[in-house]
């Protein structure tokens, strides 16, 4: 299975350690940690870390570019960046040792001129013998609210099976055209449908309206401590996340959907796709910073999870 994923504001993520965050005052920090992110970025990290292989496509600009191309290269995935005039951005993850509280500051992405996102377009669209396209992450300045929308149909076009995990208009307009996955939180549903809130039980019937509209095939909910839901035209699975020593939450969603993408690459019933989605995001908050997941924590909470059984299944 050929899988590309697709990043259109990736970051510089640099983490580190204080002992208290004080107002005022000069902070001793630990030495820092570099490491590539952004969504699809992540996802690609993530699949790597699974055994499954990747094309990690994303947007590049500046010294901070060539720096990102650096950590990318380091990680031993194949990467194809597309060049830009404005530079990628760079994020701060800090982690106060006092309280473990964790302190994520991020920065808002270069902009991309129309010139650009229409050639980054035509490059996706010339990709071949592609089966799955996973776009992860928020849309940088200069982009459309369309343009996820628009991979959908690149994808569709392709023969490709798009899977998408963004928020606001960009996803609800990418709904609209059609994606075989889509993986909103509760409240990102509950935006989706012209609702404040939904309730839990209240997810399966607010996916199968998207999904009615012949637009998706399948609906997979985060609901945090909760665990998941997935949803598809005649199917509806609860996994109940396991309990873990929370660390990090960064790259937990997109560590889900790289649990998701191997399993579905890999024939795998819906069951075993959101359960393999819920042992991946719950295990990469287990570790520090930017870390992700790691394949012990992966297959240990996954066995666990599949000792106890699906939640509720209908």
């Amino acid at each position: 299975m050929s899988i590309i994923t697709l990043t259109l504001n990736p970051s510089i993520d640099k983490s580190t350690q204080v002992d208290a965050l004080v107002p005022e005052q000069k902070l001793r920090c630990s030495s820092p940690k570099f490491e590539p992110g952004g969504g699809g970025i992540n996802v690609s990290r993530a699949l790597k870390r699974l055994g499954a292989a990747s094309l990690a496509m994303y947007v590049s600009g500046g010294h901070q570019g060539l720096f990102f191309d650096e950590l990318i290269a380091k990680e031993g995935i194949d990467y194809q960046p597309f060049k830009i005039n404005d530079s990628t951005r760079e994020n701060m993850i800090v982690l106060e040792t006092a309280t473990n509280k964790q302190y994520r500051f991020g920065m808002e992405g270069p902009k991309i001129e129309e010139s650009e996102w229409k050639a980054l377009l035509k490059q996706l669209s010339e990709q071949k013998n592609t089966d799955f396209i996973v776009a992860s992450g928020s849309l940088c300045p200069g982009l459309p609210s369309n343009f996820y929308a628009k991979i959908a149909k690149i994808a569709h076009d392709m023969g490709a099976k798009f899977v998408l995990d963004t928020s606001g208009v960009a996803l609800k307009e990418a709904a609209n055209e059609g994606v075989f996955l889509l993986k909103p939180n509760i409240g990102e549903l509950a935006a989706m449908c012209g609702l404040e809130e939904i309730r839990t039980e209240q997810v399966q019937e607010k996916a199968l309206e998207i999904i009615h509209k012949g637009k998706c095939e399948i609906v997979a909910v985060s609901l945090g401590a909760q665990g998941a839901i997935m949803v598809t035209k005649d199917k509806y699975v609860h996994i109940a996340a396991p309990v873990v020593k929370k660390r990090s939450t960064v790259g937990a969603g997109d560590s889900m959907v790289a649990g998701m993408v191997y399993q579905l690459s890999q024939h795998k019933s819906i069951q075993e796709t959101i359960m393999m989605g819920v042992a991946c995001g719950s295990a990469a908050t287990m570790n520090y910073g930017t870390e992700l997941c790691k394949i012990d924590d992966v297959n240990a909470l996954y066995h666990w999870i599949h000792s106890q059984g699906i939640v509720e299944s209908k």
